[in-house]
């Protein structure tokens, strides 16, 4: 299974990257394909910069090539978690592999600044009214080449709303998972049933 993430600023997708980490997923991010490009050239690695690389790429290899790059580094007989898909194109390139489903990771605008003050980065915005023209730029666009969320996310085949905590959002993360396959839904239900009969004194033995 591949899980491709996507969603608004702040919205929980490299929370969720973690905990699918930890259920055997590896890690991929769009992000660190720009991160090695920039590096290389010797470029800071601020917002700006990463944005405008990522338009760059686009513009120069097609708008689906962060997609086409990412999947040049998986392997048959793993599970993948992706991070960081923020153009429709690359969805369309990431649905070519067998097993890829997009997630929409999102929360309310309010709640999103307050974790993005919360961790505080130098070149975060630092009021809402900034934090939402950031946003809208990034949200929308006509040129293919560059970066448009609310397209990426109507592709979505599942969202998930990242508004409690950590506890809630795994038991959501869970709860995709068996929904988009049946290898993960029998090992939610098998967990399930046997720590309800533990806590009866009965030992199952689940195969």
């Amino acid at each position: 299974m591949i899980i491709g993430l996507t969603g608004e600023n702040c919205a929980g997708k490299s929370t969720v990257a973690d905990y699918l980490t930890k259920k055997s997923f590896y890690y991929l991010s769009l992000s660190d394909v720009i991160r090695e490009e920039l590096k290389a050239e010797g470029k800071a690695l601020t917002r700006q910069n990463m944005i405008e690389k990522g338009n760059e790429l686009r513009g120069q290899f097609g708008p689906g090539i962060l997609g086409a790059k990412i999947i040049a580094m998986m392997e048959n007989d793993r599970n993948y978690v992706v991070d960081s898909i923020r153009n429709p194109a690359e969805v369309e390139e990431l649905k070519k592999k067998k097993g890829f489903y997009l997630v929409h990771i999102t929360a309310p605008h309010q709640i999103r600044f307050q974790r993005m003050r919360s961790r505080d980065r130098e070149e975060d915005p630092r009021t809402f009214a900034a934090f939402q023209k950031i946003e809208a730029l990034e949200m929308k666009n006509a040129e293919k080449t560059k970066q448009n969320i609310q397209a990426t996310v109507e592709m979505a085949d599942k969202k998930i709303e990242n508004v409690g905590d950590l506890t809630e959002l795994y038991d959501k993360v869970n709860e995709t998972l068996g929904e988009l396959s049946s290898e993960f839904k029998m090992d939610i239900m098998g967990r399930i049933f046997h720590g309800d009969c533990k806590g009866r004194g009965i030992t199952v033995k689940l195969h």
